[in-house]
């Protein structure tokens, strides 16, 4: 029996990388798991490029350090809430309800990768379209 005759064979199909919904999925999705290396203590920066001009007026890219924020505090009863965001918003799960219960620090981690679960199965994917909406500026 060859190699060949071994491995099962099938048609690529690649991605769509134009999906709006797919590319809001992993925006997020890459922003859960910011969170939760930074919740577990592996990070506490995230590196970026920035352009930049030089004297001469030549324009590169500088790796620079991002600050992480964390989603999740400390409330008024003891308890630790934890919001997940969209851009600079957070997700809104309901009627005024932004952020998840937790009663320690430790859960965070637990909690943000089952979010991230939701996210991938697309059951967040009306939620983040309705923040996703931008209001189109008017043509003077």
């Amino acid at each position: 029996m060859s190699v060949l005759e071994t491995l099962k064979f099938v048609t690529f199909r690649p991605l769509r990388t134009n999906d709006a919904v797919a590319i809001r999925r992993r925006k997020l999705i890459a922003k859960i798991d910011e969170q939760i290396q930074f919740s577990s203590g592996k990070i506490d920066a995230v590196k970026g490029f920035k352009t930049v001009t030089d004297a001469q007026g030549s324009k590169k890219k500088v790796e620079v350090s991002k600050r992480v924020k964390p989603w999740w505090g400390a409330s008024v009863d003891g308890k630790v809430h934890l919001t997940i965001r969209y851009g600079s918003k957070p997700l809104e799960f309901g009627n005024g309800l932004n952020a998840i219960e937790l009663s320690s620090e430790e859960e965070v981690p637990d909690v943000l990768r089952r979010v991230r679960e939701a996210v991938e199965s697309g059951q967040l994917d009306d939620i983040i379209a309705q923040k996703a909406k931008y209001r189109v500026r008017a043509q003077v």
